[in-house]
């Protein structure tokens, strides 16, 4: 086999992936957000450490810690959080959705902290579903936001 026609192949194949990938962001149904650039890089740098904090929940809880995670979850994640990022200036540029799924959020990882510290004083496993039960509700809310919309 002569290596020109697999190069060819290659090349072709590569062209149709990246026109298909186009197509489908123009068919991307998610409401735009649009934000000044320093606002936009702020509102990504905070999803980063809320996917960090979730992230951590995860580790303490994996090494049995639940008051560890329930800590991380009030203060990174918890309605207590809300003035940690400094995003307070983020919503005036989110729509109305956006930003009661982002209450959401916040709620939901309140919720897990108590939900997660009545599950250790708990003598059965039902404790244990509640606890990653109240863990997906927070999961729950970034992806309705990532689902209903985008950044420009």
């Amino acid at each position: 086999m002569s290596i020109k026609p697999f190069t060819t192949a290659i090349v072709g194949l590569s062209m149709l992936a990246l026109a298909a990938s186009g197509k489908a962001q123009e068919r991307d149904a998610r409401q735009l957000v649009k934000m000044p650039p320093m606002v936009q890089t702020h509102m990504l740098s905070i999803m980063r450490s809320h996917l960090k904090s979730l992230n951590a929940i995860l580790d303490t809880l994996s090494r049995g810690d639940v008051d560890a995670a329930a800590d991380v979850a009030e203060r990174q994640l918890g309605l207590s959080s809300m003035s940690l990022h400094g995003g307070s200036h983020l919503a005036q540029f989110m729509p109305e959705g956006m930003k009661a799924i982002g209450l959401q959020l916040h709620k939901a990882a309140s919720r897990f902290v108590i939900v997660a510290k009545n599950a250790e004083l708990a003598p059965d496993r039902q404790a244990l579903h509640e606890t990653y039960a109240a863990l997906k509700e927070i999961t729950d809310a970034c992806i309705a936001c990532h689902d209903a919309y985008r950044l420009r």
